[in-house]
């Protein structure tokens, strides 16, 4: 039991070349050295005033052996044992112990750790328990994120993210409630590795890893994010049919669902080009579509409000071009997505993206939290989709056709579901950095 101070137990321990030098509470008896430790447990002293440390080698050319500090006294509630306990042990002495009650044969600390090695061994054989192994690899540092606890908990606790499990954290719940699949996390780490140099992994890797796997599982769905509202003129008032669309062109064995088709539809405000570019394939004045798994439709006129905004578009179609059984012989470039006015659902969107804007962290030298990406999450609180939708469940992956990877949040409720973006279709930030 040592009354030193801090600055104290610092200088009695020397320096890399110069040996610690033993001070007089190293000479207590074992008698006294039990005794006051009850009363260091029992709570009789304050914070910082004693310490239990280990006799190891003051003479080390590690410092880390030279009579560590195994505990020490800390006066705080605790959030599980309240203030039953004031005393607490240190990493170094904890470590190895708690490996052992879990029987860890390979307890795997990032580089920093390997001066602690002996240290973490020296009590295992002093203890006589478990003998697990201390194994030293390269943190994982990925760009666009942070990856210690300590910057990441600021976050949490000064709120620039909703909590540990926010999608935008690196953190497995957070990848667990935006999407990732365990599968997909496992093809990132096969494919990185394992180090024994620090290194900087680029996350679209990961994102890549996450797209391979999503596109083989997805359910493809219909969803209009900025609606263009279409009126079929030549289709009949207060008619609707179901037409078969497939739920995943990658897996043969997903089937398909049915999609309500009517005279009024939703379309996206960006598949309409009034003044058209070129080789542009998608809906303009005079030109023809393919709606996807529906009819050739063909814009016949554009209606605007007095501020000259378009409000609706006035097409016709082709009876005899229905996918499946299209005999029109009419061949078009452009198919775009829609959803039926009667039929749409409303849900919540959240379009989650990285977290920061600067891709290493570690090379920043002001506050990292400067360099927060303002638009990594927007949320869309009222878009459209097909029906089927409805029936999504927390275990489903969604590909929103042309728009991206989807997941059903765990705030959805029966009246308001809530969707997570996964991953866009395409890395669209190595694009705009190119």
């Amino acid at each position: 039991m040592d009354d030193s101070t801090s600055d104290e137990i610092a200088t009695q321990k020397g320096t890399p070349t110069k040996p610690g030098t033993a001070n007089v509470y190293r000479s207590r008896s074992v008698d006294e050295n039990l005794r006051l430790f009850s009363e260091m447990k029992a709570g009789k002293y304050k914070d910082g005033e004693k310490v239990l440390r280990a006799k190891a080698d003051l003479a080390s050319p590690n410092m880390h052996m030279r009579d560590p500090i195994i505990y020490r006294i800390k006066h705080a509630h605790h959030h599980r044992t309240g203030d039953t306990w004031c005393i607490y042990p240190m990493y170094d002495f904890a470590h190895g112990q708690s490996d052992a009650i879990e029987n860890i044969t390979h307890s795997i600390c990032t580089l920093e750790f390997i001066p602690h090695r002996e240290l973490y061994d020296w009590f295992i054989a002093n203890l006589e328990i478990y003998p697990s192994h201390q194994y030293e690899f390269a943190r994982l540092n990925l760009t666009y994120t942070v990856m210690s606890k300590r910057k990441l908990l600021q976050l949490v606790n000064d709120k620039n993210v909703s909590g540990w499990d926010d999608p935008r954290m690196p953190t497995i719940s957070a990848m667990r409630r935006r999407g990732y699949t365990p599968e997909s996390i496992r093809e990132f780490c096969d494919k990185i590795g394992v180090a024994k140099r620090e290194n900087l992994i680029d996350i679209g890797l990961l994102e890549f890893c996450v797209r391979e796997q999503l596109n083989k599982i997805a359910l493809r769905r219909m969803v209009v994010a900025d609606p263009l509202k279409v009126v079929i003129t030549n289709y009949p008032e207060g008619k609707s049919e179901m037409l078969p669309s497939e739920n995943n062109p990658e897996d043969p064995d997903s089937g398909s669902r049915d999609m309500p088709f009517s005279r009024e539809l939703y379309i996206e405000r960006e598949d309409f080009m009034e003044v058209p570019a070129k080789k542009n394939f998608r809906l303009a004045p005079g030109q023809m579509v393919r709606l996807k798994s529906a009819y050739i439709i063909k814009c016949e006129e554009v209606v605007k409000d007095n501020s000259g905004n378009i409000t609706e578009l006035r097409c016709t179609y082709v009876p005899e071009s229905k996918s499946g059984s299209d005999h029109s012989g009419i061949s078009v470039k452009g198919v775009i997505h829609w959803v039926s006015v009667a039929h749409a659902l409303e849900i919540e969107v959240r379009l989650y993206d990285r977290l920061f804007n600067v891709e290493d962290l570690n090379q920043i030298e002001d506050d990292f939290k400067n360099h927060l990406n303002p638009d990594s999450l927007k949320v869309l609180p009222k878009i459209y989709a097909e029906p089927a939708l409805a029936k999504a469940k927390l275990e489903d992956r969604f590909q929103f056709i042309r728009t991206g990877y989807f997941y059903l949040d765990a705030d959805s409720t029966k009246d308001k579901l809530i969707f997570n973006r996964t991953v866009t279709l395409r890395d669209m930030w190595a694009k705009a950095n190119k």
